[in-house]
C-alpha cells in the first residue's frame, strides 16, 4: 500500500514539474549554458560538463516517464540515454574511430527522442504558458546540437567532408566547431570559416537550413491555434 502510495506521489511530482514552469525552463537553460558556455570553455571545465551529462540525463529520464510511453518503448530508450552518455565518456579518454562513429550515432538518437519528449509536452492540451514558448526554444536549440552530431558522423566516417580555415585539435575541437557551423547554418548565417565539401554534408546543410526557416514557423503557427481554441472553450 505505502509502495503503491509513494509511486503516485513521484508520479504527481513529475507531472507537476513538467506542466510548469520549471521542467521546460530547466531544458532551455541547461541547453543555453552547454552550447554557449561549457563547449567553449570545455578544456578549462571538464567536470562542468560531466554535471551537465547528468542533469540532461535525469531531465531525459524524467520526461520519459512524463510523456507516457509504453514500458517496453519508455526503458528501451532509457537504455538508449546510458549506453550513449557512457561511450561519450569512453570515446573523450580512449579516442578510438569505431567508437567515435557510434557515439556521434547514438547522440543523434538521444537528442531525437529528447526533442520528441519536449515537442510532447509543449503540444499538449491545455493553455499556452510562456513555458511552452520556452519548450520551443529548447527544441530549436535541440536541432542544432542534433545536425552537429550528425555533421561530426559525416567527418568520422569520411573525414575532410569540411573545410576548417583552422583545424581542430581533438575530438571536443572537432564537435564545437561544428556546433558552430551548425547554429550558423540553421540561422542561415553561414559565416563561411567552416564549410561543407562532400555531398552528404551539404546535403544536410541545405537541410538544416530549410527546417531552420520553417520550424519557427510551423511551431508558432500550432501555439497560436492552440491559443485560440482554449479561448474559444473558455
Amino acid at each position: 500500500m505505502n509502495e503503491g502510495r509513494e509511486a503516485v506521489n513521484r508520479r504527481e511530482i513529475e507531472r507537476n514539474f513538467w506542466s510548469g514552469q520549471l521542467g521546460l525552463t530547466l531544458v532551455t537553460v541547461s541547453l543555453i549554458v552547454f552550447i554557449f558556455i561549457i563547449l567553449p570553455m570545455y578544456r578549462a571545465g571538464l567536470p562542468a560538463r560531466f554535471v551537465f551529462d547528468l542533469v540532461m540525463v535525469s531531465l531525459i529520464v524524467s520526461g520519459l516517464v512524463e510523456v507516457g510511453d509504453s514500458r517496453a518503448a519508455r526503458w528501451s530508450a532509457i537504455g538508449v540515454v546510458l549506453v550513449t552518455t557512457a561511450l561519450l565518456w569512453i570515446s573523450v579518454e580512449y579516442p578510438r574511430p569505431m567508437l567515435q562513429q557510434a557515439t556521434s550515432l547514438l547522440s543523434i538518437a538521444v537528442i531525437g527522442i529528447y526533442a520528441r519528449i519536449v515537442l510532447l509536452i509543449v503540444l499538449r492540451r491545455g493553455i499556452v504558458t510562456w513555458s511552452r514558448v520556452q519548450g520551443g526554444v529548447a527544441v530549436y536549440l535541440l536541432l542544432g546540437v542534433g545536425w552537429a552530431h550528425a555533421y561530426e558522423f559525416v567527418e568520422r566516417v569520411n573525414a575532410g567532408s569540411f573545410h576548417f580555415e583552422s583545424p581542430p585539435a581533438d575530438v571536443t575541437q572537432l564537435l564545437g566547431k561544428l556546433l558552430y557551423f551548425s547554429f550558423t547554418t540553421l540561422t542561415t548565417v553561414g559565416f563561411g570559416d567552416v564549410t561543407p565539401v562532400n555531398p552528404y554534408a551539404r546535403s544536410l546543410a541545405i537541410a538544416e537550413a530549410v527546417t531552420g526557416q520553417l520550424f519557427p514557423a510551423i511551431l508558432l503557427g500550432a501555439l497560436v491555434a492552440m491559443a485560440l481554441q482554449a479561448r474559444a472553450k473558455e
